[in-house]
């Protein structure tokens, strides 16, 4: 586990409400047997440094069963402030349920929607489980997400794949987050990657609504990035009318 970049990234957005609020955005640690507790306080101290208003993690925490890797996972529970975190298919097929009694002071997100107050508005954070939940008997409530985020103003959604960004668009959602492709991890399977999901990393947007892909912190299959390198992303939303 090896946090190569830390990237500093404006949103651009019309909302006046958003502007200046800074999300802190993980994704695809998977933390596994090789992982250590020092590499997982290591990552925590580094975003621990930064200046966020609240936290995200956007699946594939794990990547083996959660017994053997129990105080590991625990060091997660450090990051300061509020934490929202939704599953990956990695998390499904090692034990959902077992993480989620691990993370006792995270709030798992799936299928639900909360929201973090800023200055005098309310920003409201859904998540969406994971697109092989259906593979794992888990619960996968596209309908409910939508009609819920449609009635509210300032609103993102949280995704493992990049594939759910349609969700985003549909709801006129002010941003869409999520990972799963590790950027392609290795040069050249950026190209395999691509073929599979609409999109490789980075920020793009559509109409009123940005995207975010994450290129993870951890790595699958072998312990190799090149030209992918590991990232913790700190997002903050400008407006377009705003001098700052």
């Amino acid at each position: 586990m090896k946090i190569q970049d830390i990237n500093q990234i404006d949103i651009k957005t019309i909302e006046q409400e958003l502007n200046g609020f800074k999300i802190l955005h993980l994704s695809d640690l998977h933390i596994n047997k090789k992982t250590t507790i020092n590499d997982v306080k290591n990552l925590v101290d580094t975003c621990n440094k930064l200046d966020f208003n609240v936290a995200v993690i956007t699946g594939d925490i794990i990547d083996c069963k959660v017994k053997f890797i129990i105080e590991q996972v625990k060091v997660l529970e450090q990051i300061k402030g509020k934490v929202f975190y939704i599953s990956g298919n990695h998390d499904l097929f090692y034990g959902l349920k077992d993480l989620n009694k691990v993370l006792k002071n995270i709030e798992f997100l799936d299928n639900r929607i909360n929201f973090i107050p800023y200055n005098e508005s309310k920003i409201y954070f859904a998540g969406i489980s994971d697109r092989f939940s259906k593979f794992f008997k888990h619960v996968r409530d596209e309908e409910y997400i939508l009609n819920e985020l449609k009635t509210k103003k300032l609103k993102i959604l949280l995704a493992h794949q990049p594939k759910d960004y349609k969700l985003a668009v549909k709801s006129n959602s002010n941003l869409f987050l999520c990972g799963h492709t590790h950027g392609g991890q290795i040069w050249p399977f950026h190209y395999f990657v691509r073929i599979v999901q609409p999109f490789l990393n980075g920020l793009h947007y559509i109409n009123n609504c940005a995207l975010y892909i994450n290129k993870g912190i951890g790595t699958w299959g072998v312990d190799i990035r090149y030209k992918a390198n590991s990232e913790i992303a700190l997002l903050r939303f400008v407006n377009e009318n705003s001098n700052n």
